[in-house]
């Protein structure tokens, strides 16, 4: 079974270096030739090089993030735009990285190069974390000669779509935080607090009020089948991930449904639109055939409503129709968004107006998140309030029956 391309090992060397002096050290790399062949560029004769032992409870390796890969393509545009060679500045970066799981991947990319691999085929290894717009971008920088300018317009496209990406986490995180504390709040009062009540209750002999006998019953439900209810809602969230990874018609009518909601939905609109602008923008830059950019735009989108759309444009454009026309027929779009393209296919700067379209909603995006946090305050707290104060005064309802009676 091959070795994981993602894998690269330390290893620790004595050698000669170009004075006759003996010297050592350690280096990564993922296979021992490889080391050996590193360290005779750098002036090396290795006389010694074995495999550092991996200590026994070492660092816990982190999943690499999307973040970690934009983060990682603006440090390796940097290096590249100060002219620090390729394969040095993949050593430097992957060294100075604080997640390990991300300094085997820079390092294994790093091997291929150095065997001869080209950039594009050596991400490409490596689907999980480059994608198909990753090395299609950065294959055009080797092709042209401007790979330097290509990572840049990549780095600035992945920090872009990160930045929107926890955006839009941040609108919906907030309110299923509340709906859960609520949840485990109210779940704790009927469970523990008012069978307290109950008992004192109990021992009064009057009939309680409606809305007191309603909470009691509702309490005895969550004692005698809070296994049930716990395990229901753990089994419904589980189910939801798994349709979620594994059926694609489930994932079709959510990403529908969603683009209907209230205020949810056009954030969500705003943020697709964004996200297709600005790839289509760094694609036009990179030089790429307009048909073939749209092809991978549109599996970029990230909804499928609009992934087949982008599609649909795409069949329109390849008969020669413009963009903008065939964009205007989707109905998806908005007409500013239409006009725009049209300027610039009129005047031959696609992607300057495409920048400025992403800009523009990118700061849209932004702007609603904080409009709908502000929003969302009162409510839950209006919420919070109701289910809350509502347990509370079904309880304290029979004590105040009793004091009017005394």
């Amino acid at each position: 079974m091959a070795k994981n391309s993602t894998a690269a090992d330390t290893y620790v060397w004595e050698g000669m270096n170009k004075q006759g002096k003996r010297s050592k050290g350690e280096v990564s790399g993922s296979t021992l030739a490889l080391v050996k062949a590193d360290l005779r560029r750098q002036g090396i004769t290795p006389l010694k090089v074995k495999k550092k032992p991996k200590p026994l409870f070492g660092k816990r390796k982190k999943r690499i993030t999307a973040g970690d890969i934009a983060i990682f393509s603006r440090q390796l545009a940097t290096m590249m735009a100060a002219g620090v060679p390729m394969v040095q500045s993949f050593e430097i970066v992957g060294k100075g990285h604080e997640n390990p799981s991300m300094q085997d991947l820079i390092m294994a990319v790093k091997a291929d190069v150095e065997s001869g691999s080209s950039l594009a085929e050596s991400l490409a290894k490596h689907p999980l974390y480059f994608d198909d717009l990753y090395c299609s971008l950065v294959h055009a920088g080797e092709q042209a000669g401007i790979l330097e300018t290509l990572l840049d317009k990549i780095a600035t496209y992945k920090e872009k779509v990160e930045a929107i990406k926890g955006k839009i986490k941040k609108a919906l995180f907030y309110p299923a935080a509340i709906v859960v504390v609520a949840f485990v709040i109210t779940a704790i009062l009927l469970i523990f607090v008012i069978p307290q009540f109950e008992d004192m209750f109990s021992s009064f002999g009057a009939d309680l009020p409606a809305l007191t006998k309603a909470v009691i019953v509702m309490s005895k439900i969550f004692q005698e089948w809070w296994w049930a209810i716990f395990g229901g809602i753990g089994l419904a969230i589980y189910g939801l991930v798994q349709l979620k990874r594994r059926s694609r018609k489930f994932n079709h009518a959510m990403d529908a449904m969603v683009l209907k909601l209230p205020i949810i939905g056009d954030i969500i609109t705003k943020a697709t639109i964004a996200r297709f602008a600005r790839t289509l923008s760094t694609m036009f830059a990179a030089g790429m055939p307009l048909v073939e950019a749209m092809e991978t735009v549109a599996n970029a989108s990230g909804n499928y409503v609009y992934t087949q759309a982008i599609l649909g444009m795409r069949d329109e454009v390849a008969t020669g129709q413009q963009i903008n026309v065939s964009m205007k027929e989707t109905g998806l779009f908005p007409n500013m968004v239409v006009q725009m393209l049209a300027i610039g296919e009129e005047t031959g700067s696609v992607d300057a107006m495409l920048s400025k379209v992403a800009d523009f909603y990118e700061e849209e995006v932004d702007n609603m998140v904080d409009g709908l946090s502000s929003l969302l305050e009162p409510v839950i707290m209006a919420v919070l309030g109701v289910l809350i104060g509502g347990l509370v005064v079904a309880m304290y309802l029979p004590i105040f029956k009793m004091g009017e009676a005394i």
